[in-house]
């Protein structure tokens, strides 16, 4: 089948607008379809924040807000990701390119990747392009002025959970720990780094780069803190 367009994942970076590729911008300003991840209740996600700085619906452009489910339920997973992929689909079908925007790198702990295998699955024939962008960790060492690895050090990215001796383990076979989306395990991390004498040794940054941003380099403040979806932590032993 000819005509069909492109699916392209489109890293806008960790917050600040200006960290967006040059590729990232020219192929927004081309394509006729900019979709984005969609709240139900109908505030702005952080990736169309971003991206609506450079691309508007009076441009011309189809602004395709897309509701992904937070479930685990894998009857409604299912069916809500083949109606989300056909929803992109009718426009590709149609020949028109769709740039799927995503906050830091489309592969890298994004919705773009399940966007990519479901659309594979179902429509092989779609040429799919990821679009790298700044990840939130490369954006929080750029905040901190903390080299993360250097010479043989080594690093983790790690998804915090509720797993303590997984968390444990991750602090003590890395130089550097960065901990994604921890703020729903905050108080364990912080009484791990007290058990490991490594309290000092953190920092924490919510939407970190953007004009929300918060940084705490005393992580003792944060002990009943509630903080938002997007925040990380950094540890760095040396």
């Amino acid at each position: 089948m000819s005509g069909i367009g492109t699916l392209y994942g489109i890293g806008v970076g960790p917050g600040d607008p200006e960290l967006i590729t040059v590729k990232a911008f020219r192929l927004l300003q081309q394509a006729p379809v900019v979709a984005y991840p969609k709240k139900r209740m109908g505030s702005k996600s952080y990736a169309h924040q971003i991206a609506e700085l450079y691309v508007k619906p009076s441009d011309g452009k189809e602004m395709l807000g897309l509701v992904f489910p937070m479930t685990k339920d894998k009857d409604v997973l299912e069916r809500e990701w083949a109606n989300t992929v056909k929803i992109v689909w009718e426009r590709l079908r149609q020949g028109k390119d769709v740039a799927f925007v995503t906050e830091g790198d489309p592969l890298f702990y994004s919705t773009f990747i399940h966007m990519m295998r479901v659309m594979q699955a179902a429509h092989p024939e779609v040429r799919i392009v990821s679009v790298p962008g700044v990840s939130s960790f490369l954006g929080a060492a750029s905040r901190l002025g903390l080299p993360l690895a250097d010479g043989d050090e080594q690093i983790g990215i790690i998804p915090a959970t509720d797993d303590r001796e997984a968390m444990r383990q991750a602090l003590l076979s890395h130089d550097c720990v960065v901990f994604l989306k921890v703020a729903k395990v905050l108080p364990m991390i912080i009484e791990l780094l007290r058990e490991l004498d490594l309290v000092d040794k953190a920092a924490v940054a919510t939407k970190v780069t953007s004009a929300e941003e918060m940084v705490w380099t005393d992580v003792r403040e944060l002990e009943r803190a509630e903080l938002g979806y997007l925040t990380l932590m950094v540890v760095k032993r040396t």
